[in-house]
């Protein structure tokens, strides 16, 4: 396809050889890849450089920081040696630990995560906020955008609230999606199917699962499966 699809794989595997045959499998399909903490803790930034060398698709590093301002800004600086699309920081972090990684990282796109997909509201009270999802999704997203994040991360339920409060020049991401054509059992409560999520404001998706899953039946099926979910939006 021509226009690829605005999908990140998440590749969550520690096996780097099966990681490259899933991107052999998907790149003509989708925009990017997602490389979260259990791929860099296997690969560290040998692995990171491995995939961009072997794709021109855009790399979503998702490594969620949060610490002090000044760890959050070293941290930063060693990412973007990797040349990321996106890295993830997490929106509760507070103002000045955002505004330190926008700093340390002027050429990437810092994404602000707010409410994680698994949380739902008794989750929220348990760890001590007193909002629902949205609510904080919403506060947090507003603070991210404050502190110069150039993209917010958020759960399909919170798209269209968080657009309505950053407005359109704010890039949304948003995890938690399952296809209409599949009903996946994890951990995810706060779910959509793609087409609704981007219909709501969403400007990319994350899928995981849905997609590599269908790797225990060999490539042909995880690209088919790619191709499908893709097809979703166009």
């Amino acid at each position: 396809m021509s226009v690829k699809a605005p999908i990140f794989l998440a590749i969550d595997t520690p096996d780097l050889d099966v990681a490259k045959a899933w991107i052999r499998a998907t790149q003509d399909y989708l925009t990017g890849y997602k490389l979260g903490l259990e791929f860099f803790l296997a690969f560290g930034s040998q692995g990171v450089k491995q995939v961009r060398e072997m794709t021109d698709a855009d790399i979503f590093l998702d490594l969620k920081l949060h610490d002090i301002p000044n760890t959050v800004a070293g941290a930063t600086r060693q990412a973007a040696l990797l040349h990321p699309r996106f890295l993830t920081v997490h929106a509760s972090g507070g103002k000045a630990m955002i505004e330190a990684a926008v700093k340390e990282g002027p050429e990437i796109e810092i994404a602000a995560v707010t409410v994680l997909t698994s949380l739902g509201s008794d989750d929220l009270n348990e760890i001590g906020f007193k909002s629902s999802p949205l609510e904080t999704a919403v506060e947090l997203a507003k603070l991210a955008k404050s502190a110069g994040a150039r993209a917010i991360v958020c759960s399909p339920l919170e798209i269209a609230a968080v657009r309505q409060a950053v407005g359109p020049e704010i890039l949304i991401i948003t995890p938690g999606v399952r296809p209409v054509s599949e009903k996946v059992s994890d951990d995810q409560q706060r779910t959509m199917d793609p087409k609704t999520a981007i219909e709501s404001g969403a400007n990319y998706l994350v899928i995981g699962r849905p997609i590599t899953n269908a790797w225990v039946h060999g490539p042909d099926a995880l690209r088919d499966r790619a191709a499908s979910i893709a097809s979703e939006l166009s």
